[in-house]
Order: C-alpha cells, then sequence, then structure tokens
C-alpha cells in the first residue's frame, strides 16, 4: 500500500510541476498544427507497440498527457538504449522535437545527436534517463 501510495504522490508530482506548463505547449503545437518544435513533458503510457524495425529502429509508445490529448513516442534504440519493462500504466517524462499530425502527434529525437547538430533529447522513467 506504501509503494501504491508513493508511486501516485510521485506521479501527481510530476504532472502538476513538470510538465503542466510544458505538456500546454504540445497541446497548442497540435491545435495550430505546430512542428519541429523542442518539448519537454510527461505522461502516462497507454500502450507499448511494436518495435518499428524499417530504417533505424524505434521503440514505440502511446502517452496520454494530463489534458487527455494522445500521442506517440518513437524512440531511436539505434542510438539510445531501449527502456526496459515499460508498460501501461507507467509515467515517462520526455524530452524531444514534437512533430504534428491528426491523431495527436509523434515526439522524436529523444536520444542523444552523435553529429552534434541537433539538440539532445531523452526519456526519464523510474528515473533513470536514457539518452
Amino acid at each position: 500500500m506504501k509503494k501504491l501510495l508513493f508511486i501516485l504522490l510521485t506521479s501527481i508530482c510530476l504532472i502538476s510541476n513538470i510538465a503542466y506548463a510544458d505538456n500546454k505547449q504540445i497541446d497548442k503545437a497540435y491545435h495550430i498544427k505546430q512542428s519541429d518544435i523542442q518539448v519537454l513533458g510527461v505522461g502516462k503510457v497507454i500502450k507499448v507497440l511494436k518495435d518499428d524495425t524499417k530504417g533505424s529502429k524505434h521503440q514505440r509508445f502511446l502517452l496520454k498527457l494530463p489534458s487527455n490529448l494522445t500521442i506517440l513516442i518513437a524512440h531511436n534504440i539505434d542510438l539510445a538504449p531501449r527502456v526496459p519493462d515499460l508498460k501501461a500504466g507507467d509515467t515517462i517524462e520526455f524530452y524531444g522535437e514534437y512533430e504534428w499530425n491528426n491523431k495527436g502527434g509523434v515526439v522524436h529525437w529523444t536520444h542523444h545527436d552523435p553529429r552534434k547538430k541537433h539538440k539532445d533529447g531523452w526519456l526519464k522513467h523510474n528515473g533513470v534517463k536514457y539518452q
């Protein structure tokens, strides 16, 4: 029970303190159909998808933001470690590039750029940063 309460309180703190204002940036970008913007946010995993193995390999999952907008995270696992043991209900913090689509959008570039031409992104799960 203590562990469940800790997870609940941690999730509330993350959602309200870190991402509420930042997720508003994603919500605004979605409504005005804006792409190519760096975003910081947090959401709850609602579905872990099969990896995309065409070209660079990507770990993919759907996140529900506090505003109820759903976004796809496409995390390049050729350049960054996979987030292990990811499951529905988990909270993920992210920093990456948002691309608009009519389904909610995609956040990618959640990894370092080996060429140093793009801002490094990351994912954070259970206190561990993956980039």
